[in-house]
């Protein structure tokens, strides 16, 4: 038996949900319709890989320089830190000026903008710490 307070505080995400099944029915409804309905021609030039209508030259599972996956690496690595970054910010312009509900730690007391501070200090030398080791290995230098 499910438990009523538990099927009451998972009501506000009835909208969501019923959202989402949506999207995924009408996802589902549209590939469904134009597979039935679509025309079922083919052939060899039909069934060709499309290349701007130019034939293939050259192999296309051809390698490429790994430094451009770093860099996406490195890019992915510096906007999660934004992402974190933000919150943070918030919560520490709530707890330096008292304008917003502070941030309730474990014990129950507010977290100070020391805490915050050095909190945020540690993440953001971690991050610089690891972008130092990147450039001392050599990943920014491209004529390698």
């Amino acid at each position: 038996m499910v438990n009523p307070a538990v099927i009451a505080s998972l009501e506000p995400y009835t909208a969501i949900g019923v959202t989402i099944l949506l999207a995924i029915a009408a996802a589902v409804g549209a590939l469904a319709v134009a597979h039935g309905l679509g025309p079922k021609r083919g052939g060899p030039v039909k069934d060709s890989p499309y290349e701007s209508g130019m034939p293939i030259a050259q192999d296309t599972a051809r390698r490429f320089n790994l430094r451009f996956y770093l860099v996406a690496l490195l890019f992915l690595l510096f906007d999660v830190e934004v992402v974190f970054l933000w919150p943070w910010a918030q919560a520490y312009y709530a707890a330096a000026t008292g304008s917003a509900a502070p941030v309730v730690l474990d014990g129950g007391q507010a977290a100070g903008k020391g805490f915050l501070l050095i909190g945020m200090g540690l993440f953001f030398g971690l991050l610089v710490f690891g972008l130092a080791y990147e450039w001392l290995r050599g990943a920014f230098r491209w004529n390698q």
